[in-house]
């Protein structure tokens, strides 16, 4: 078992319950599940690592539409398919009627037809749930302006191979906290007991609605949830420090603003002396080194950030068996 907390289900009933399931946003998962997940992400990892042949997707097709840009998402899907046994199609709206005006009801419901399961890269969640509303197919989300599942399913699984659990430890996130990363982090942590203490300015705060969730998850977990504007004392004996780009896709035109308002959150080795000794940093890349973090920091001998991206692989290979199989 992965971490302390117990599921209550087998993981036969695990299964059977993920089989078809929609990956929307972590929030969505019981504690079993995410658990369930990790634990599956280690062993396909172990059998990639083998060479082991592990084709449990054999004939299956994953669609991926991006409406977004991406490097990991798009290549760890795709090979991860590969590597499963199965098949992907990269879709584009400029490739489809989607971008010349067709619904999302009706492009959810051809492309239920020739696909086994639809990855959706975009900006709206309210679009990927109107997707899922409408696919007779798992709905996997990629990423969308306010969540991130899958990246933080491979950041669970990289803390719990350096860190050896979840359960009791601390993560600090600094930077812009009303992004996806931050808000997927916060649910992630409140699912499996791992605090989180978040450090952003005012205007930047995380998102209340997904904060006041978690913190209900986080009853049932112990897992403690911070909210704060000082980096100091968010990342004090931090066993995990984390940070991502000031500026989001989309967000191109605040760049200078949120440069000036988060030139005290940088993550640099002068804030990371207060996190402990034996802390990881974690970066979902891509990232501009010189902004959010220190060159020293992201290529320092704390860092897991290469450890992080390739298991967004294992991660997400995980998602495919379980909603497939």
């Amino acid at each position: 078992m992965v971490n302390a907390i117990k599921p209550s289900e087998s993981s036969d009933v695990i299964q059977a319950n993920l089989k078809g399931k929609d990956f929307l946003r972590i929030a969505d998962y019981q504690t079993s599940e995410i658990l369930y997940l990790l634990e599956e992400a280690q062993e396909l990892k172990k059998l990639q690592k083998q060479g082991t042949p592990h084709p449990f997707l054999s004939g299956k097709v994953l669609g991926m539409l991006f409406e977004k840009s991406s490097t990991r998402t798009r290549v760890s899907f795709e090979v991860g398919m590969l590597q499963l046994g199965g098949h992907a199609i990269f879709l584009s709206p400029r490739d489809i009627q989607l971008g010349r005006g067709e619904s999302i009801h009706d492009t959810a419901k051809a492309l239920s037809r020739y696909l086994d399961a639809l990855m959706i890269r975009t900006f709206s969640h309210e679009s990927i749930e109107e997707f899922a509303y409408h696919s007779d197919v798992p709905i996997i989300n990629g990423l969308t302006d306010p969540h991130h599942p899958v990246q933080v399913m491979a950041d669970l699984l990289t803390i719990l191979e350096h860190k050896g659990k979840l359960a009791g430890l601390k993560l600090c996130y600094v930077g812009d906290g009303n992004n996806n990363v931050t808000h997927s982090l916060i649910e992630g942590a409140a699912k499996v007991g791992m605090h989180i203490s978040v450090a952003s300015p005012e205007k930047y705060k995380p998102n209340q609605e997904i904060v006041n969730s978690a913190i209900e998850d986080a009853k049932l977990t112990g897992s403690k949830i911070e909210i704060i504007t000082d980096p100091i004392e968010a990342i004090k004996d931090a066993d995990v420090v984390v940070t991502d780009v000031w500026t989001s896709m989309g967000m191109e035109d605040e760049a200078q603003e949120r440069i000036n308002a988060f030139q005290s959150f940088q993550v640099n080795q002068e804030l990371c002396s207060y996190a402990k000794s034996d802390y990881i940093f974690m970066h979902c890349l891509p990232a501009h080194r010189g902004e959010e973090v220190t060159a020293d920091i992201i290529d320092g001998p704390n860092s897991v950030v290469f450890d992080e991206a390739e298991n967004r692989l294992h991660a997400q290979k995980a998602i495919l068996k379980a909603v497939l199989s």
